[in-house]
């Protein structure tokens, strides 16, 4: 039996989701996992504590600011949620697609207090690539700048929960830092890390 009511589980969830996914708040949401939290990201890597979680997460979505996370469904068994998400990319071409997906599924595991102390993350690493390169002729043709506008046009809507979904302009925790730099691929996370030093000293 699950040491967290199935309540407590789903609406810790929420604000985890929220946060990170929606809001785009990083820092907040790196926060939510455990000193010694284990996150397994199956193209980064695995990192084993709340620190490098930190060091890490502002970096790969400034190297990608066009995507945003559109839920399609979760599930909640004891303390372990699992949800099924796209990956998105609004198209800036009015005579296409209106954006571009690939799809991922994570699994978190709830610790209590708000804390979260286990995630995976699972992402169509193919489907990802090739849905980039649609995206990056697509903004060739009509606006190099685009992915600078950071659209995010098309939220899912109900039956998805309120919390899932975002109307206001996207303000990811990274847009303003200029001490954040991008990564694209595993191994430029060898260059200048942001430490958790240097986020408490923001």
């Amino acid at each position: 039996m699950s040491k967290f009511s199935r309540a407590e589980v789903e609406e810790q969830f929420a604000h985890l989701y929220r946060t990170g996914c929606v809001v785009e708040d990083w820092v907040a949401w790196a926060n939510m996992f455990t000193e010694n939290c284990n996150y397994v990201e199956r193209f980064w890597g695995t990192m084993h504590s709340r620190t490098e979680v930190l060091a890490w997460i502002d970096r790969v979505m400034k190297g990608v600011p066009e995507i945003y996370t559109v839920l399609e469904w979760y599930a909640i068994d004891d303390d372990k949620v699992i949800w099924y998400l796209q990956n998105r990319r609004d198209n800036p071409d009015p005579d296409g697609p209106p954006y571009f997906d690939f799809p991922g599924v994570s699994i978190a595991r709830y610790a209590g207090n708000g804390m979260w102390d286990y995630e995976e993350d699972f992402w169509d690493v193919n489907l990802a690539r090739a849905t980039a390169k649609a995206y990056r002729e697509a903004c060739l043709r009509i606006d190099p700048d685009f992915p600078k506008t950071c659209s995010r046009k098309h939220w899912p809507q109900a039956p998805v929960p309120e919390w899932a979904r975002y109307d206001g302009p996207a303000r990811p925790s990274w847009i303003d830092r200029e001490d954040v730099d991008p990564v694209l691929r595993p191994s430029e996370l060898g260059r200048k890390r942001v430490t958790i030093d240097d986020l408490r000293a923001q």
